[in-house]
């Protein structure tokens, strides 16, 4: 097996692939030109998210028996095409789940407590312990939409408070311990929260719009480590504008690139966006949510065991 890595990933993936026998060429810096010409030698591509392998790059792959992404999702390759060439996909969303996890919960905490605002306070020299009184996790109700491995990963972190879990998923008997699934009016009925964990599909892109607000029967707080594109940010702006939305933890935005490694396709930035920046009550992360020292380590070990288990004799 002859295997290209396009993204620098923790090196035990290329050690562990030297054990299996396989050859291991890294190749960083040239375009997707450059990779396209010479990608009908390889038996293997690991890449992360410097560019989409699209069907007319796929086309080119002739000899290609596996894609390892070291992700939790698959949305910058046609994995239709892929799967009717019977290439195999390894993707690792349990690499990084506790991560997700973590940082969802990070950021919901950090907007009920005002922590960025406060801080930003102290440091310019301005000591206001009232405009900075929080609010308590305990006796809300959380929605969670989407419930994988990301989605369970944070109901999971949840559990030391005192707080309802729902889950909504159009896979059903998914729930468990630790959230009760129910249908998605009953989400918009009770919750005080809302987490965004699911793909990018074309069902899920622009989902959270101004009708999906305003069926709500309380205001809400809404989180988003999933997918920037399951938000129009326009509606999402109007709805913090008008109260309907109290708050908003975004770790992914609309305008990130396909790749996911640059924020803006346009080199001016978006209406919308000026607006979230200069938001007390929206928190803004460059798609870091699982991306930790640990999880480095976990997304390789996964797609490494996942390959190793299919092609390993």
């Amino acid at each position: 097996m002859r295997v290209l890595h396009l993204d620098v990933n923790h090196p035990l993936i290329i050690e562990q692939f030297n054990e299996l026998g396989f050859i291991n060429d890294e190749d960083y810096t040239s375009s997707k030109e450059q990779i396209e010409a010479k990608i009908h030698t390889y038996d293997g591509i690991i890449i992360r998210s410097r560019f989409s392998l699209d069907h007319k790059f796929l086309e080119k792959a002739t000899n290609l028996k596996f894609i390892g992404r070291l992700g939790a999702g698959l949305e910058n390759i046609d994995t239709d095409y892929a799967k009717d060439r019977g290439i195999f996909l390894a993707a690792a969303p349990e690499g990084n789940r506790n991560a997700v996890g973590e940082h969802t919960l990070g950021m919901l905490l950090s907007l009920f407590n005002n922590l960025n605002k406060a801080d930003q306070e102290v440091r310019h020299g301005k000591w206001d312990r009232e405009g900075n009184r929080g609010i308590e996790l305990d006796g809300k109700t959380v929605g969670i939409i989407g419930y994988g491995n990301m989605g369970k990963a944070f109901a999971k972190k949840l559990r030391g408070f005192d707080v309802e879990v729902l889950c909504y998923d159009i896979k059903g008997g998914i729930d468990d311990e630790n959230a009760r699934q129910v249908g998605i009016m009953e989400i918009k009925q009770k919750c005080d929260v809302i987490s965004l964990h699911v793909p990018q599909t074309p069902s899920t892109i622009n989902m959270i719009n101004k009708e999906f607000i305003d069926g709500f029967s309380k205001n809400i707080w809404i989180l988003n480590t999933a997918r920037g594109k399951c938000i129009v940010t326009q509606d999402l702006v109007d709805g913090l504008k008008s109260g309907k939305i109290l708050g908003a933890g975004l770790d992914v935005l609309e305008y990130e690139k396909t790749s996911f490694e640059n924020m803006f396709t346009e080199k001016e930035l978006p209406e919308a966006f000026k607006y979230l920046i200069e938001a007390q009550n929206v928190i803004l992360t460059p798609h870091v949510g699982g991306w930790t020292v640990e999880s480095k380590i976990k997304l390789a070990q996964t797609v490494v065991d996942k390959i190793k288990a299919k092609f390993s004799v």
